[in-house]
């Protein structure tokens, strides 16, 4: 057991994979948030011409 501790604490690969999934989540939050923000605004604007185009 002792062993496998340390050959994962020393291997770098699977840090390497942690950060990216960790990077991966970010951007993730971010591009989600993004679209729900620009997502109620565009539908508004698209009511608003829709409405005007059918006057």
């Amino acid at each position: 057991m002792e062993k496998l501790m340390k050959r994962l604490w020393s291997e770098e690969q699977g840090q390497d994979i942690a950060e990216y999934a960790v990077m991966l989540a970010v951007i993730l939050v971010l591009v989600v948030g993004t679209i729900r923000l620009i997502g109620g605004s565009s539908n508004n604007v698209f009511s608003s011409v829709a409405s005007s185009i059918g006057q």
